[in-house]
């Protein structure tokens, strides 16, 4: 590897939205989320599944069609 080209990689800390923290190492000192796998449906197990319908549902809500 050549000397003095590559960024310093140091302890960095992240701050997710929901409050979660936790230490990793990166070439930022603090990064800051919005989603971390403590908040995340798919990690929480409180992923909500919604039929939310097709095109001509919708069309058909719509304009009050049936």
């Amino acid at each position: 590897m050549k000397q003095g080209i590559h960024p310093k990689y140091v302890d960095c800390k992240v701050v997710c939205a929901c409050g979660n923290t936790f230490m990793t190492k990166s070439t930022k000192e603090e990064m800051r989320l919005d989603v971390c796998s403590a908040c995340h449906p798919f990690f929480t197990g409180q992923q909500k599944h919604i039929n939310r319908g097709g095109r001509i549902d919708k069309f058909k809500k719509k304009f009050n069609i049936e």
